[in-house]
């Protein structure tokens, strides 16, 4: 087999056991990293992957997260964070696109700007800051 062949396998192989669990539900497991803030821990993975479309003056569901305020308060159908409860946290089932909806997979699967979905490291970040109480 070409090397080019076996690539395209092992990514392939990867991407369906990575879309796999996530479609049954599942979460990737909350960091053991404590003392995690916002301001140093949360809002670089924010910026690469979500401050594009949520900020500004018109930001997508009215939900900025480019500050942690912007974060805690949420969009505009309510609450995205429940602190001390990330596995509850429609913020987690989002960016796990664990969601029964794929239209609230964020980033969005196809988006324009090419902004990849966060990987399991940065969920088990997000994760372990909601946990640890959002601050």
């Amino acid at each position: 087999m070409k090397i080019t062949n076996l690539i395209i396998l092992t990514l392939a192989t990867s991407f369906a056991a990575v879309i796999g669990a996530r479609a049954e539900g599942t979460l990737p497991p909350a960091s053991d990293k404590t003392g995690l803030t916002y301001a140093t821990d949360i809002k670089p993975i924010f910026d690469a992957s979500c401050v594009k479309c949520h900020s500004g003056e018109h930001p997508k569901a009215r939900l900025h997260m480019d500050t942690l305020a912007g974060v805690l308060k949420g969009t505009k159908e309510g609450k995205i964070v429940t602190a001390g409860d990330s596995a509850n946290s429609f913020l987690v089932k989002s960016v796990a696109h664990v969601t029964g909806d794929s239209d609230a997979w964020m980033p969005p699967v196809h988006n324009k700007a090419g902004i990849k979905a966060l990987t399991p490291e940065q969920i088990g970040l997000v994760r372990a800051w909601i946990d640890q109480g959002a601050k």
